[in-house]
């Protein structure tokens, strides 16, 4: 038992060890539009937190998961009053986030660098 208790640690921490850079402060801009947008990511274990900046309103998102290099979460705007949840999904790859969102069946993607 102790030896299984040994492995399933050592797993947990390796996992954590592969999981991707986030740390800290990214920019981009939304592919097609002339939009900048900004994120602020934490990653703690798997859980990812943070916040979505747009035309400065600054919202924290939610669901966030971080498995290796990918990552997902939720960003919840206000748009005239309607509730839109704005579905991400991405992958770090060194200092660039290539990044994927889904609002309302309208995708987009968005590419971000990390902010030196």
């Amino acid at each position: 038992m102790k030896y299984f208790s040994f492995v399933v640690v050592l797993l947990l921490l390796a996992g954590f060890a592969f999981s991707a850079d986030i740390d800290g402060k990214w920019a981009g801009t939304i592919t097609g539009m002339d939009m900048t947008v900004e994120f602020t990511f934490k990653a703690e274990g798997t859980t990812l937190s943070g916040t979505h900046i747009v035309n400065g309103t600054t919202t924290a998102f939610k669901n966030g998961k971080i498995d290796g290099n990918n990552i997902s979460f939720t960003v919840t705007i206000d748009m005239g009053g309607q509730e839109t949840k704005i579905e991400h999904k991405g992958v770090v790859s060194g200092d660039q986030i290539k990044m994927t969102y889904d609002m309302s069946g309208q995708p987009g993607e968005i590419i971000l660098k990390r902010a030196k």
